[in-house]
């Protein structure tokens, strides 16, 4: 049995630029034919600006470096991403990409904090995160090769324009030679007999034929929903917010190398750096807030704003089945979990490495099928877990919204979760989690969740000597901070170094 020979990904923008860079460079020298139709008509939604580490891994494997990115996207560097208000109205903590501290016996070293705070230590969690350090102080570096201290290993992302980065992803795929369709797609034919998606008619009364289907088509959803007719789990009951409002601003000085968000009346706000501007949009509960509100709240708390506010409503959750029959669903057709954490373009990658392990043969055997939609099923359930702690581990007394988040019911793998490590320090990893335990402890701290004792193996050794062991490794934090250059400077010289 042979595999496809030919492909055709509906839809450009971020998702189906990286799908179609990704698949030419990975299947380059076969005989796949690959193709992309692109509505000139629908315009990116510059949402998903902010991303993951996981980013850096994605483009490196096309053969482009972080400085080529950061000059294409006028980007930025991310450590992590900063929350005011999240817990109380005055709180301020920092989810980074890097651990905390030293674990040492296997045993995580919130035990040892909760140790030392019982002797008397003000030292704050975050000061034995370098990422968290290097973040609150405006500083950036880029992580020591192979470190001798774990203290010294953080990872970093990028802030970038998406339409730049979709842009610069369409350059790379025509070069190697996946065919690309300005068009508007008006009709799409499906098999009599099994119900594979056959043609695609396009507005120029050109007809294309292929083998398998991609549908990076955003909310509209023009193959696996409209045309295939695969349902959409609805998830709004569990994570509240529905609607955006989003506007460029002016860039400032210095520029943060995290994201900001924000909590305010009935959602949040999100606030990423770029070069040239500022993304900032309004995240809110449309049951909570009118759209005219939500509106002048986020205008209320911009300057220098470039552009009218752009609006779009979503439903959160997930398509039914990723794959269906000839059809995958990536990016926004296949599902949509808010931007809180940066996971829309991180679940593109995962989703294009997946096609690319289980590329279908001509029959589409079930049982790869069925192996991806598993995979993307979980995959979007662990976010969702991750998403809903940001909201019900708050504490805010000021809205109905943040009432509700708190006091509503949670899914049963996020509350074994909580109440593991509420209980015992234990973190419970399940199948296909994107964030590891340094992410879920992150938010837990920041939300002064922390286990109610600590281990009891941390008694062995003495109070002396985890005293000065702690006090070494918040110095070599900020040794390390001290040396690194200001983000800004960073972003000047990093050419400059390079060359």
């Amino acid at each position: 049995m042979s595999y496809v020979k030919s492909l055709v990904i509906v839809g450009g923008g971020t998702a189906g630029w990286m799908t179609a860079a990704s698949l030419a460079q990975h299947f380059r020298g076969t005989n796949l034919s690959i193709s992309l139709i692109e509505s000139p008509e629908i315009d990116t939604v510059g949402v998903g600006e902010a991303t993951t580490p996981t980013i850096r891994n994605f483009y490196k494997s096309l053969g482009m470096n972080d400085e080529q990115v950061l000059t294409a996207t006028n980007g930025t560097c991310k450590l992590g991403i900063k929350f005011d208000g999240w817990l109380n109205e005055s709180s301020s903590f920092i989810h980074p990409f890097g651990s905390f501290g030293q674990d040492l016996k296997n045993v995580n070293f919130i035990h040892y904090w909760l140790k030392a705070k019982s002797l008397g230590s003000q030292t704050k969690f975050d000061e034995y995160s370098l990422g968290c350090m290097l973040a609150h102080n405006n500083k950036f570096s880029q992580p020591i090769p192979n470190p001798q201290s774990s203290l010294a290993v953080f990872d970093w992302a990028l802030h970038l324009d998406a339409k730049l980065f979709a842009n610069h992803l369409k350059e790379y795929a025509i070069e190697r030679d996946v065919k690309h369709h300005s068009d508007t797609i008006e009709h799409v034919g499906l098999k009599k007999d099994s119900g594979y998606i056959d043609s695609l008619t396009l507005a120029s009364g050109k007809t294309i034929t292929a083998d398998f289907f991609i549908d990076c088509s955003g909310f509209r959803s023009v193959l696996i929903g409209k045309a295939l007719g695969v349902p959409y789990i609805d998830w709004s009951e569990l994570l509240l917010c529905d609607s955006a409002y989003f506007a460029p601003s002016a860039s400032t000085k210095p520029t943060p190398p995290y994201t900001q968000v924000t909590a305010r009346t009935a959602g949040w706000q999100w606030r990423i750096p770029l070069q040239h501007r500022t993304g900032n949009g309004y995240v809110y509960s449309s049951k909570f807030i009118d759209d005219e509100t939500a509106k002048t709240e986020l205008l209320a708390n911009l300057e220098d704003v470039m552009d009218e506010p752009k609006f779009i409503r979503f439903t959160p959750g997930r398509r039914e089945k990723s794959w269906y029959k000839n059809c995958v669903a990536i990016g926004l057709s296949s599902g949509f979990l808010e931007p809180l954490e940066s996971t829309s373009i991180a679940l593109i990658e995962t989703a294009i490495e997946r096609v690319k392990q289980l590329f279908p043969t001509n029959g589409f055997d079930p049982y790869i099928i069925d192996e991806y939609n598993e995979v993307s099923a979980l995959e979007y359930e662990r976010v969702r877990d991750f998403i809903i702690l940001h909201y019900k581990l708050n504490q805010r007394k000021d809205s109905e919204f943040w009432s509700k988040c708190r006091a509503m019911d949670i899914p049963d793998t996020l509350d074994k979760k909580i109440n593991l490590y509420k209980h015992r320090g234990y973190f419970l990893r399940y199948r296909w989690e994107m964030f590891h335990p340094a992410s879920w402890q992150a938010i837990y701290s920041g939300f002064n969740l922390y286990p109610k004792s600590y281990d009891l193996s941390v008694d062995s050794l003495p109070n002396d000597y985890l005293t000065t062991s702690l006090n070494a490794m918040k110095e070599s934090v900020t040794n390390f901070v001290t040396n690194a250059k200001d983000h800004d400077d960073f972003l000047r010289t990093y050419k400059r170094d390079k060359t």
